[in-house]
């Protein structure tokens, strides 16, 4: 059977088309995967307070997710709680600053917005503390305070003494990674939305 010129002209367009159809819902079908391996869930606490400290919002997405996988109800082996996994000590000491005459407790940290809005906060102070650098201040809500100011003394692990350049302890790094990798993703996936 032969085909006209006509013919073979209109079956490559109908190919074309098939293959544009094709790479469009492939890449809707991706598009979706990526927003549910990295979803915004609380955006209304977490847009506001990342508002409230001058925060890039899809930072503090990435810490959720690496530290609880937005699960309000997780709990670290350390007792650290909720959606950015605070623990207790460090629960007293933001309370101090920022709500000392609320009736809060421990436990209200598995309550989304007041554990975001005391996550947040800390996020805020590390970032402060360690000059805006990501990934110090990653190891510094990571490990604390203390660990940080110990190592930035020490030229192997820094040299200007302000910021890591390398992370010592085996989970201090990791943790610094996962941050890295989610908030590259979540920037890769929503900096449209954010950059409006």
């Amino acid at each position: 059977m032969r085909f006209s010129k006509r013919h073979l002209a209109g079956l490559c367009v109908l190919v074309v088309c098939v293959l544009l159809a094709g790479l469009l819902i492939l890449r809707t079908g991706l598009s979706a995967l990526d927003t549910a391996r990295y979803p915004r869930q609380y955006s209304e606490y977490v847009e506001y307070y990342a508002g409230k400290y001058n925060l890039d919002p899809l930072l503090l997405y990435s810490l959720i997710r690496t530290e609880s996988g937005f699960d309000p109800e997780a709990t670290s082996s350390v007792e650290a709680r909720g959606l950015m996994q605070i623990t207790e000590v460090t629960f007293d000491w933001i309370k101090s600053r920022i709500a000392p005459g609320e009736d809060l407790t421990f436990d209200d940290l598995y309550d989304p917005e007041t554990n975001i809005r005391f996550g947040s906060y800390y996020l805020a102070q590390c970032l402060n503390r360690y000059g805006n650098n990501v990934d110090t201040a990653a190891a510094a809500y990571h490990s604390g305070w203390g660990t940080v100011d110990d190592l930035l003394e020490d030229s192997a692990y820094s040299s200007d003494g302000v910021t890591l350049h390398t992370f010592p302890f085996e989970q201090m790094n990791l943790y610094v990674r996962k941050i890295n990798r989610s908030y590259e993703a979540y920037q890769r996936i929503y900096s449209e939305e954010y950059s409006a």
